[in-house]
């Protein structure tokens, strides 16, 4: 059982319900959120209708899908509230645990006999041995979407965990592309050697290790580490069979191989976070050498595009962003990833009475805070970042252009924007704060006194079908 404090300054407990997979999905299960699909939905755009269909609502099972003996498990995390239910917390106090988790790391345990070496398949085959699904309309074909891929530098065995796009290319060989983040250098520094990267990629974990798996955390952090912190107790690990990888020792399934030195090959198109293809080009290229799984694994999946995919991706990253803020600026309250944003592109900031100039320096600062933050928007305390109307509606109340607008051109952006040159785009910056130098009363909200007190319960009913008679107006 692990504590922290809050940023209020409190004591929370922390009772992680997502510290294992199987016992998450009985814990939405017995909530009523976890939908059972009829026997061989179709893996070719079948399973992610389905999941789509269910996205924000319900987790879902696929039994036998296209007939395979695996199942199919997706939309694990598609909902802040349950992210916040997985470790424990309140909503409101989601990003300071992720914080917390990725300042103290927790050091994993290594075990002999894990669950995912139960069986070992060394003649490997990518299509029979994975029920892996064609998501959306255009994608080249069936891909890995929900694997994490864990790297080791050889010299240090510091570790690094990230999810990549992992299109299935043939029997043994995966097509990945690697953005230029901590995979990527480990990669480049094997590469300028003329060796491979040897790598693992494990599909099917707890929420708590999927979480910890995205934190923007600086590169000799491993997320494996966080994981624990997560769970308040280390996370157990195995060593791989044919490399020196530590994974998750209930892991699902496994695959260990080797990303290839001075080899790229096609990869794409597939269906991504902004709703756009990401498009057909040289990457990367895995081999994969041996897959393990436990004796009756489950698959899981995340439907490109799809709620899971945005939150997973934006949750961690706004507790990094936050940190990382709070750290130069004492008036940063919050932030938020809008869905409307794709969950990566713009940030909303809260303030608390920034100083002349403040909001600005902030921008700035969150505009570099990571590449693919396009757009931020800096509000007062008085406007929940969470609500996009209201982010909206200080925009239009408080913002001026040609005196609250920062443009910077040319920027390293996002890859994934289609409205970008290979990545380099413009970011721009919007301080929707009250002015500081504002006449008293010019920007005082409407409210009505009490109104938030009142009983609703006790004051209204259901208008009846005599409701006219009722006021004399029959």
């Amino acid at each position: 059982m692990d504590t922290f404090a809050s940023e209020s300054g409190s004591s929370n407990t922390h009772a992680p319900v997502g510290g294992n997979l199987r016992g998450w999905l009985d814990h939405l299960r017995n909530s009523d959120r976890l939908a059972l699909a009829r026997p061989g939905i179709a893996l070719r755009f079948g399973v992610a209708g389905v999941a789509n269909r269910l996205d924000g609502t319900r987790a879902s099972v696929f039994p036998a899908p296209g007939g395979h003996p695996v199942p199919v498990i997706s939309g694990l995390l598609s909902r802040r509230a349950w992210m916040a239910e997985a470790m424990g917390v309140p909503e409101d106090e989601l990003l300071a645990r992720l914080d917390h988790a990725c300042r103290h790391p927790v050091r994993w345990r290594e075990v002999t006999e894990p669950a995912c070496q139960q069986v070992i398949h060394d003649d490997v085959d990518l299509r029979k041995l994975l029920p892996a699904p064609t998501h959306n309309e255009h994608d080249f074909g069936a891909y890995i979407t929900a694997g994490l891929l864990v790297s080791r530098r050889p010299d240090t065995g510091i570790q690094n965990v990230s999810i990549h796009r992992l299109q299935i290319s043939g029997p043994d060989r995966l097509g990945a592309l690697i953005l230029p983040r901590h995979t990527l250098a480990f990669f480049a520094e094997r590469e300028a050697r003329g060796a491979d990267l040897d790598i693992a990629i494990v599909v099917g974990v707890d929420p708590l290790t999927l979480m910890a798996s995205q934190a923007v955390v600086p590169i000799d952090h491993d997320e494996l580490e966080i994981a624990g912190a997560l769970r308040g107790a280390p996370l157990p690990v195995a060593r791989c069979l044919t490399n020196e990888v530590r994974v998750p020792a209930d892991a699902e399934i496994v695959l260990e191989g080797r990303m290839l030195a001075g080899v790229r090959e096609e990869e794409g198109p597939f269906g991504e976070f902004p709703q756009y293809y990401g498009e057909r080009a040289l990457r990367h290229v895995i081999q994969v050498d041996l897959v393990t799984h436990r004796t009756a694994p489950m698959y899981h999946t995340i439907v490109g595009g799809g709620l899971e995919h945005l939150l997973l991706g934006a949750v961690p990253r706004e507790a990094s962003f936050l940190s990382q803020l709070r750290a130069s600026f004492s008036c940063v309250r919050d932030v938020h990833l809008s869905v409307g944003g794709t969950c990566r592109y713009h940030l909303a900031v809260q303030l608390e009475q920034p100083k002349p100039g403040e909001a600005r320096n902030v921008i700035m600062a969150a505009l570099g805070a990571h590449y693919d933050i396009k757009h931020v928007t800096v509000v007062d305390t008085d406007v929940d970042v969470h609500d996009p109307t209201q982010v909206e509606w200080a925009v239009a109340t408080r913002f001026q252009a040609d005196r609250d607008l920062i443009v910077v051109p040319g920027a390293q952006g996002s890859k994934l924007d289609p409205s970008t040159v290979d990545g380099v785009g413009a970011k721009m910056g919007m301080d929707a704060t009250v002015p500081a130098d504002a006449a008293e009363g010019r920007f005082t909200r409407i409210r009505v006194p009490g109104q938030d007190e009142l009983d609703l319960e006790q004051l209204v009913a259901p208008a009846p079908s005599d409701w006219r008679d009722r006021i004399g107006t029959a």
